[in-house]
């Protein structure tokens, strides 16, 4: 199969990275036109990159005919409508997670997924982190035995500006940022999760309130074959980007992540110091990278997605029914959860 024509809807600074990964990284495949809301935007980048083209609309992008495939990066909000979208248009796609904001919308997109027959891959990107790849390898090899906990801390230097909150597009912290875990968490585990009870707060940053939304949470997690778990979430760590994870099995355990991003430690007579990871895209560049590289290699040779719908749409469920359990302050199962939209947590 010849090279492989791309377009990226939604140019902010993911779509940026994809489209820049693209254009100069990502073998057998060409960066036909990128396309954003902000139409000078979509020009600008298109410039940088040196292509000719970019448009203002998901629709006039999918509609293409120069275009085999689609990358949705736009905010959260759109991304269910526009994977229909883009599907109807019977492109294959690459949706940012999460894949919706609820249940209902994201099962209308993969129903067109299913009848037009295309191609859906959802972007949670740390299945493709070298480290997490090597884990969960370990895992299914037996090397830990049996997993029985798994643990995952997900933490922000500091929080988006104002401006993000109040356009509202992302969802809250559930599904903007603990999704990752959650899909790590069926994932490494090899299980679903059956129940789960979460707590939050905006004791740090308590104007989130007025967004329904919060600076921190904790997710307690049960999985259906007994095992247990805990997802941890904060927006302003200040110190670092901090994402760590670990399985404990019945014959050991597996870590993933540092905080530390060189091997350079200075030893004074003031203490031992060393730098740290302060950006989602520096600790996840070569994530990045290999998730699109597979991408298009599963297009170029017929294969199906690492990450399918199924599993995107999993992951947000468990971040809706955490949404309830904050809100209710009760324990939820997934069952309760599969069909609830998205509604606010007080504060």
């Amino acid at each position: 199969m010849a090279r492989l024509n791309i377009g990226v809807a939604g140019v902010g600074v993911m779509g940026k990275r994809h489209a820049e990964n693209i254009r100069c990284r990502v073998p057998n495949a060409r960066l036909v036109a990128v396309c954003d809301a902000d139409s000078k935007r979509a020009a600008q980048v298109a410039k940088d990159l040196e292509i000719d083209s970019y448009c203002s609309t998901v629709e006039e992008l999918a509609g293409r005919k120069d275009i085999d495939a689609v990358v949705i990066a736009s905010p959260g909000k759109f991304h269910a409508n526009s994977t229909r979208m883009v599907a109807e248009a019977g492109k294959d796609i690459l949706c940012e997670k999460p894949l919706g904001l609820n249940v209902p919308e994201i099962e209308t997109a993969l129903a067109a997924v299913a009848r037009k027959g295309v191609r859906l891959q959802v972007g949670h990107m740390r299945r493709f982190d070298r480290a997490y790849a090597a884990a969960k390898k370990r895992i299914d090899s037996g090397d830990i035995g049996d997993p029985v906990i798994f643990k995952s801390i997900g933490r922000d230097t500091e929080p988006p500006p104002l401006d993000y909150f109040q356009a509202g597009l992302n969802g809250m912290l559930f599904l903007d940022s603990s999704v990752h875990d959650f899909d790590l968490a069926r994932w490494l585990m090899g299980d679903e999760v059956a129940e789960l009870q979460a707590y939050s707060s905006t004791k740090v940053l308590p104007y989130l309130a007025q967004f329904n939304d919060i600076d921190a949470a904790v997710v307690n997690l049960k999985f259906t074959r007994g095992s247990i778990g805990n997802v941890e979430s904060f927006r302003q760590a200040i110190y670092g980007y901090d994402i760590r994870t670990e399985v404990v099995g019945t014959k050991g355990s597996v870590l993933v992540g540092r905080l530390q991003q060189t091997a350079e430690i200075v030893l004074t007579t003031q203490g031992a110091t060393h730098d740290v990871v302060t950006h989602w895209l520096d600790r996840f560049e070569d994530a990045y990278l290999r998730e699109m590289c597979a991408f298009v290699d599963m297009l170029r040779s017929g294969g199906q997605p690492a990450v399918t719908g199924e599993d995107g749409l999993r992951a947000v469920a468990i971040g809706l029914a955490a949404e309830r359990s904050a809100r209710e302050s009760h324990p939820v199962s997934l069952g309760q959860a599969a069909a609830a939209k998205r509604t606010p947590v007080a504060s």
